[in-house]
């Protein structure tokens, strides 16, 4: 030990020229030298917690200067070492902590910076800056050349600070590099090609991530040669692509723009999965042309031509499999209601399922969604809503009308009619049999039968497809991937949805007709079929004063109740409507085609129009909140007018029908030995009709009324 602790003295106290010295160093041992300079630096970090400095670092630095002149350590050496301590505690600790590699960046950038500007720096000093930048850069290159690899989501923001450090890194290298050469020229300005690393990193990362996705997946398969499979693969690898570059737009782009304070060097969008595009940009990084042989070379390829048609194949395969599944339903639906809170028919559920699934399955293909595609997609529902409308095979209402029975003059309390009844005296007459139907309609019972529920269903589906048509509606109009179109295929459909701001116009007015449509049916089977047997069959047969609208009144509530009962809100309102109209229609058709069994007398006016009062209040009544007043008086006025000729006196009547018939047939005044002709029967009753004011004095059991029929159109006798 004596004689290491000798040579140590000795050479501790020698100079480099051998000249005498006061100054005790270590003259042969700098890289010792700098472990321990470094070692002491290394103490300003808490031993407890790596990743904290020591608040008292000021002062600790302080003491460590005053080992220079034993170390051989200057100023330029001593920021050079804190600098590589600084990042080297950073990579210690996991890179946990980025204030330490922002330090290690801050003092790299400056003070290590500037002197290394300076001429005239000592080898060693260039020595051992070159090396330690070439461990910086290398190490923050390797990561920065795979930031797809090293770097989430969790941790991007870590390239803020690795990224200025390999770029002031790579700066100082070129300078010093230039220096070292002794080509004279330190004051030459050098290029700073900063953007042109940043370029490089950039392009060289997405390189070897996609070259990785390409590695990992089985699209290099020869065995891939089926056509199915070959198109699944693709796809497979355009979503991979696709996410490879929203990853780049993202996380990355911005970080590495603002980093750098450039232009973005790399414009990923949603139509970067345009796999051969995408290629071509990375394969142009190895041209000098920056790549435009290439796409001279390149045949163009409309991708978006390609998906629009693609996406209409399949837009039109769906709608085939709906098509499909509505016909199987059809065949098999039997229109009743699962439960009372699914008053419709289960087909339409299956139905809008289909349609919601296709919706949904629409917006999750990975392709930028335009306006013709919402366009087309809405156009192609509308069109099997519309033809799954026209599958509602029902009857016309005039099918369910009794037919008009012939015009004949009523002669009741004739001669000879009187002795018919005595010739006949165990017969079975007309009369009788309607009282006996009179008789069962003191006895009401609900009527309505199983078809015309049926068609209550039909009505709550139809509501049901117009409830799910508009929240369809809503789903394509607020959808969130709809991007504009720059085609002008459906400009005309835009410019109307502007306007109208849906998507299914057609659809809702055409399905608004066909409820308009079988709520009319359903009423007037309701009345005309369910209820004859109370109402055409009975009412006022024999005498009106005993055969009133009374049994008839507590059927017809009976059958309202019911009606509100099965049908849902949305419906009740038009369906409510149509039967009052069916109702009123049926009352006129007693009062006017009742046929041989009726007959009237001016005395019967107030007990007809107070039946007429009766019947409004039950539609007021069993309707409120769905039917306003006005609206039932308005519909009355025609059989109020009616009801106001039937209290008309014969000879008035007469006067009427002269004048009314002259002015629609348009002879203007009857001459002698000219006859009125007879007028025909529109259907339109009203009490200017000449036809209507006809059938009025037909029913009347008048004498005066008689002879006019009979002379004016040799009508026939009742019998």
């Amino acid at each position: 030990m004596r004689t290491l602790c000798n040579s140590v003295v000795t050479l501790s106290w020698r100079s480099p020229t051998d000249a005498p010295t006061d100054v005790c160093h270590w003259a042969d041992g700098f890289p010792l030298n700098l472990h321990f300079y470094t070692c002491l630096l290394q103490s300003i970090f808490d031993f407890r917690d790596e990743t904290l400095v020591l608040d008292e670092v000021d002062e600790l630095v302080e003491l460590m200067k005053k080992t220079w002149s034993i170390l051989g350590i200057n100023r330029s050496i001593h920021y050079l070492c804190f600098t590589w301590v600084l990042f080297q505690q950073y990579v210690l600790t996991s890179q946990t902590e980025p204030d330490l590699l922002y330090a290690a960046h801050a003092m790299l950038s400056t003070e290590v910076a500037n002197d290394a500007k300076k001429p005239d720096r000592e080898a060693i000093y260039v020595k051992l800056l070159s090396s330690m930048l070439a461990s910086m850069q290398g190490w923050a290159e390797r990561r920065l050349l795979h930031y797809h690899d090293y770097f989430q989501r969790g941790n991007v923001f870590l390239i803020e600070n690795l990224l200025p450090l390999a770029l002031s890194a790579s700066k100082i290298l070129g300078e010093d590099v230039t220096l070292i050469e002794g080509t004279g020229k330190e004051d030459r300005k050098i290029v700073d090609s900063s953007g042109d690393r940043v370029d490089h990193y950039i392009r060289a990362s997405i390189k070897n991530a996609f070259a990785r996705v390409i590695e990992t997946g089985s699209y290099k398969s020869t065995s891939v040669e089926v056509k199915d499979e070959a198109s699944e693969a693709l796809l497979q690898l355009a979503k991979e692509t696709e996410d490879l570059a929203l990853r780049e737009r993202e996380s990355f782009s911005p970080i590495l723009k603002n980093g750098n304070q450039l232009q973005p060097v790399l414009q990923l969008g949603l139509e970067s999965w345009k796999i051969f595009w995408f290629k071509w940009w990375l394969d142009s990084a190895d041209c000098e042309d920056g790549g435009k042989t290439i796409v001279r070379e390149m045949a163009p390829y409309e991708v978006d031509s390609v998906i629009m048609r693609v996406m209409r194949q399949w837009i039109d395969e769906k709608m085939k499999r709906g098509r499909e599944c509505f016909l199987r339903v059809r065949d098999s639906e039997t229109w009743n209601p699962k439960s009372k809170n699914e008053p419709y028919a289960q087909s339409i559920v299956e139905l809008m399922k289909v349609v919601k699934e296709m919706v949904e399955e629409f917006f999750e293909i990975p392709v930028g969604v335009t306006d013709d595609l919402i366009c087309d997609l809405a156009e192609k529902e509308e069109n099997q809503s519309s033809c799954e409308n026209k599958e509602f095979h029902i009857k016309l209402k005039t099918e369910l009308c009794p037919h008009l029975p012939p015009l004949t003059r009523c002669n009741r309390d004739s001669k000879f009619f009187k002795l018919w009844k005595k010739a006949t005296p165990c017969s079975v007459t007309t009369e009788e049999m309607h009282r006996h139907g009179l008789a069962e309609a003191h006895h009401p019972r609900p009527s309505t039968s199983r078809g015309t529920q049926r068609l209550y269903i039909r009505l709550n589906t139809l509501h049901y497809l117009l409830s799910h048509l508009h929240s369809l509606d809503k789903t394509l109009a607020l959808a969130p991937r709809t991007v504009s179109s720059a085609r002008t295929r459906h400009a005309s459909q835009r410019k109307n949805r502007s306007t109208s701001s849906s998507y299914f116009e057609v659809a809702y007015s055409s399905i608004q007709s066909v409820c308009q449509r079988v709520s009319e049916v359903a009423a007037y089977r309701l009345i005309f079929l369910d209820s004859n047997s109370v109402f055409y069959e009975t009412l006022y047969v024999g005498d009106v004063a005993n055969a009133r609208i009374r049994p008839a009144l507590r059927t017809l509530k009976q059958n309202l109740t019911l009606l509100t009962a099965i049908l849902t809100d949305r419906a009740q309102a038009l369906a409510m409507r149509e039967v009052m109209r069916a109702t009123f229609e049926a009352y006129l058709m007693v009062l006017l085609a009742g046929g041989c069994s009726r007959v009237f007398h001016r005395s019967d006016h107030p007990v007809i129009q107070e039946d007429f009062e009766n019947l409004k209040r039950v539609f007021c009544t069993c309707a409120e909140g769905l039917m306003d007043e006005e609206v039932v008086e308005r519909e009355a006025d025609i059989v109020e007018g009616v009801i106001t000729l039937m209290g008309e006196c014969t000879e008035q009547l007469m006067e009427d029908f002269s004048i009314v018939t002259c002015e629609t047939s348009g002879i203007g005044v009857v001459g002698t030995g000219q006859k009125l002709p007879m007028p025909p029967t529109t259907g339109r009753w009203n009490r200017a009709d000449p036809n209507t004011i006809l059938r009025v004095l037909c029913h009347r059991n008048d004498k005066a009324a008689n002879q006019f029929l009979k002379k004016t159109f040799q009508l026939a006798k009742r019998k």
